[in-house]
């Protein structure tokens, strides 16, 4: 059974800082591409960012360009969130692609594992 548990969400004012993990279990995910996404009330999900299984790539979207950090440690994946806007407000997901995704994918139907997800509610 492969499950992915996100924690570290929570309510931070704008400007501050937030750090999510994600980890993973029932395989070993340390070969494999993680994926972060959100939602936001009304909105479709959207890619985060990814990070390959050697660290090497990685990648953001614009939104969170030079505010967030992916980064992974074996089995746990952590999004370092800083300068948080209210826009930033949504349910954060970790993901896994299929087994032998070495790159991470930006679309999220490529992703076939999925957290429960953890709320992040910035207030001004």
């Amino acid at each position: 059974q492969v499950q992915l548990v996100e924690s570290g969400g929570g309510l931070v004012q704008a400007g501050g800082s937030l750090r999510l993990s994600c980890t993973a279990s029932g395989r070993t995910f340390s070969r494999y591409a993680m994926g972060w996404f959100r939602q936001a009330p009304g909105k479709e999900r959207e890619f985060v960012a990814g990070i390959s299984w050697s660290t090497i790539t990685i990648y953001y979207a614009d939104s969170g360009k030079g505010r967030f950090t992916i980064s992974r440690d074996k089995n746990t994946v952590y999004l370092q969130m800083n300068s948080l806007k209210s826009e930033d407000t949504a349910v954060y997901y970790c993901a896994a692609p299929p087994s032998g995704t070495l790159m991470p994918p930006k679309s999220d139907y490529q992703y076939h594992y999925w957290g429960q997800g953890t709320q992040v509610t910035v207030f001004s």
